[in-house]
């Protein structure tokens, strides 16, 4: 009787352990959009969508602290629905996608922030610039994908930036400085090899 206790206490804690592991997620670009919006000189609040993402997410529930993120953006998936828009925001009056073909993040710092909630501090690099930036995140819902039929992991997350910390100030401040950045992600754990 008590080999079989000994047994099952064992089962639990190494069953605990395995959840509370964690665990990296591959970004699913198919289901994630970085958006960016702007004033245009007080009239009109344009957007442009980043798309193509590439990263990954560890995320860990029991130890926040250990959770990072690592995320391209590459600047041949940005879209604001206008071609000849796109063409002008890639060239070197903006992004200069030519000589600096990415965006990129990596955390450096994760911490819980409320139910569901937290704020992920890491290097935001634009245009051979890197700044910290603060990603206030929900945690949208963790569990089995069912089409994937593996775990994932889904969040939202919004910031703000000044384009021109990141030498990307053309027209400034007529058109605004500050540009909010609303994320949604999918991130799911890799197939086997």
């Amino acid at each position: 009787m008590f080999k079989r206790l000994a047994l099952v206490a064992a089962l639990a804690v190494a069953s605990s352990a395995t959840f509370a592991a964690p665990v990296t997620y591959k970004i699913d670009p198919n289901h994630t959009s970085v958006v960016a919006s702007w004033s245009h000189f007080g009239f009109s609040n344009p957007i442009a969508n980043f798309g193509g993402a590439e990263g990954t997410i560890t995320y860990d529930p029991s130890n926040v602290g250990t959770s990072k993120v690592e995320v391209t953006l590459p600047l041949s998936g940005l879209d604001s629905h206008v071609q000849k828009f796109d063409e002008h925001l890639r060239s070197a009056d903006f992004f200069d996608a030519e000589k600096y073909p990415n965006i990129t993040f990596k955390s450096t710092k994760v911490e819980a922030a409320g139910d569901k909630k937290l704020r992920v501090f890491g290097d935001l690099t634009i245009k051979g610039v890197t700044r910290q930036v603060v990603l206030d995140t929900t945690i949208n819902k963790i569990g089995e994908q069912p089409m994937a039929k593996r775990a994932a992991a889904g969040f939202d997350a919004t910031t703000t930036i000044k384009r021109s910390d990141f030498g990307v100030d053309k027209f400034a401040p007529n058109v605004s400085d500050n540009v909010t950045l609303r994320i949604t992600t999918e991130a799911v754990v890799p197939k086997a090899e």
